[in-house]
């Protein structure tokens, strides 16, 4: 498998430091409010590569932290009169309800940056000993120009950013170097603070993820992830404090995906222009939202507008509906002998592992993937159709799909026994009756009753088939 490495800016081979066990970070969420859709594509994104290492035989140990305490978090409590811990707690819960949904697995471990202040201290120690801070008024913090490859993930010089910090430079005067950051802010009244060496405070953001990461995984990862809002600053500040701290490579492989843009704008909370995905799965289901984040590759953009979506409904359905459609030929229809038509279908189904595979081997790339789902599910459709065959042959293509839909994060039988209204079942049966009395003018009204209710029949030489219809 290769992946784009954001560090080298190239396609590289993956491969574990360790033999056939991966690390991996991923940046997780700050938590004041409910996730949107751009929030949710790395957990998305990242937990796919995770399923697909593991299908491929990897142990994988897999990090995602929460950030639950800055700024935002302690704006939003005194908002709400309530405590920022009281917030993380609504908020983390709130997290697993629609991450859960979404079939985002649970990470090995979810630190919190508050119950990882002891290693936050010591790591901004090991900096302070080896000469890379130096106080200010307000806290203390990281001097970049001590670390001879700032800037070396983002592309970014300290002569570049001094150029084109002049709005900032009256805000940050007594910063040595506009790009120096944070590690620890002093104590602000009504503010969650903890003791230090260097008096009350709280953890800048950037020293959080370098610490977790430390405590979890070790000071060598394989993989760092998140948005490619997070390569600068704040990865890049984490290869300068996790480097100069541990004096080794901090990660080997740095993965970032592309924006959700509404309107060609990011998505974001500040900006306004964001969905929520628990507003969006009240419409289309958590599932669709899944399918239509992997339907392009991780590091392209993605405009968001509802039409997109109601295509993604669609394509998911078409891929429901043909395992629906075998597991009806199964239960109704006798078993059939082996065939040329048979051996062609099964040869399809190979054939589309080999596709999926090649796909995600080239730097995870899911839009291919699913487009080898979508030709096994034509041909599946195409021979059903036309052609009597045996069920081993049936099961092994079905099987395949649903396999490959589960290495995506996605089941395609789920809801598949959704039980279908009573009185959408009694019109089915009266529908029948009007049929074999040859009266099929209620026949087609009943129909069009049904349809009406979201559901269709379709007439089967074993028997009426209902449907439920797509958006």
């Amino acid at each position: 498998m290769q992946v784009y490495n954001d560090l080298t800016r190239k396609k590289e081979k993956l491969t574990p430091l360790k033999d056939n066990h991966f690390t991996i970070y991923v940046c997780g969420p700050t938590v004041y409010d409910l996730f949107h859709l751009g929030n949710a594509r790395p957990f998305i994104v990242y937990d796919t590569l995770r399923r697909y290492l593991l299908y491929k035989g990897y142990d994988v140990t897999y990090v995602q932290n929460f950030t639950d305490i800055d700024d935002k978090m302690i704006n939003r409590a005194s908002a709400r009169e309530i405590s920022v811990k009281e917030l993380a707690e609504e908020m983390i819960a709130e997290y697993y309800y629609d991450a859960d949904r979404l079939n985002v697995m649970r990470a090995d471990n979810h630190p919190r940056a508050t119950e990882s202040i002891a290693e936050i201290i010591d790591m901004i120690q090991i900096l302070e000993e080896k000469g890379y801070t130096y106080t200010l008024d307000d806290g203390v913090y990281y001097d970049t120009s001590k670390f001879e490859d700032y800037g070396k993930l983002s592309g970014r010089n300290l002569e570049e950013q001094e150029v084109g910090a002049s709005a900032r430079v009256d805000l940050e005067i007594a910063k040595r170097n506009i790009s120096d950051f944070v590690l620890w802010k002093y104590k602000k009244d009504d503010e969650p603070s903890w003791d230090s060496p260097w008096g009350e405070g709280r953890p800048g953001w950037h020293i959080e993820c370098s610490a977790m990461s430390k405590k979890y995984l070790g000071d060598t990862i394989d993989i760092h992830a998140g948005g490619m809002d997070l390569i600068f600053p704040h990865h890049e500040n984490e290869i300068a404090q996790s480097e100069a701290a541990n004096e080794k490579q901090f990660v080997r492989y740095w993965m970032h995906n592309g924006f959700i843009n509404v309107d060609n704008v990011k998505m974001a909370k500040s900006g306004g222009n964001f969905f929520l995905v628990r507003e969006l799965a009240k419409e289309y289901g958590y599932d669709v939202i899944r399918f239509f984040m992997l339907q392009a590759h991780y590091r392209m953009p993605i405009n968001f507008e509802s039409e997109p979506l109601i295509a993604a409904s669609n394509g998911w359905q078409r891929i429901k509906s043909c395992i629906s459609n075998v597991k009806f030929l199964l239960s109704h229809e006798d078993d059939h002998s082996s065939s040329e038509h048979s051996q062609a279908l099964a040869k399809y189904t190979t054939e589309a592992v080999q596709e999926f595979e090649r796909a995600m081997d080239d730097d995870l790339n899911t839009s291919d993937a699913f487009a080898a789902i979508f030709n096994l599910v034509r041909q599946v459709n195409s021979y059903t159709a036309e052609y009597d065959l045996p069920k081993e042959t049936l099961i092994n293509a079905a099987d395949t799909i649903v396999k490959l839909c589960s290495i995506l994060g996605l089941d395609p039988e789920d809801d598949q026994d959704e039980e279908i209204p009573a009185d959408v079942m009694e019109k089915v049966e009266l529908r029948n009756e009007a049929k074999e009395n040859r009266d099929f003018a209620l026949a087609d009204q009943l129909r069009d009753e049904i349809l009406e209710q979201g559901y269709r029949i379709e007439d089967t030489a074993q028997g009426p088939k209902v449907i439920k219809e797509e958006k």
